[in-house]
């Protein structure tokens, strides 16, 4: 499976995860990433930068969740190592995080974006 095809798959597995977090959540991932609680790693996961309350520890635990099972379908639907999918989820995140967004470099340090 070539990268754009792995791309698209990607994009329509993300949008089914957004789809599924109930918007009703006293805590999002948009407000969350906005006030610096959270931000995108380069394995596809979101980490919480430091001193983030609690609240923003648990939503990143269920994203991190939701995520896991949408690119374990994805590998396995396309016979792809799940770290495969992980990199490339990863680097589309970091690549749409908004200007003043944290993300993780490929040192480990968190860096507003």
């Amino acid at each position: 499976m070539t990268r754009r095809m792995l791309g698209r798959v990607f994009l329509g597995a993300a949008m089914a995860v957004g789809v599924a977090v109930p918007p009703a959540k006293a805590l999002d991932l948009e407000e969350a990433k906005a006030k610096g609680w959270i931000g995108e790693r380069r394995d596809g996961y979101v980490g919480v930068v430091g001193g983030a309350p609690a609240e923003a520890v648990a939503l990143a635990d269920q994203i991190n969740n939701e995520r896991r099972a949408v690119y374990t379908g994805v590998a396995n639907n396309n016979g792809v190592p799940l770290p495969q999918v992980e990199a490339l989820a990863g680097q589309k995140l970091i690549d749409r995080a908004a200007p003043g967004q944290f993300v993780m470099d490929a040192a480990g340090r968190w860096i507003r974006k």
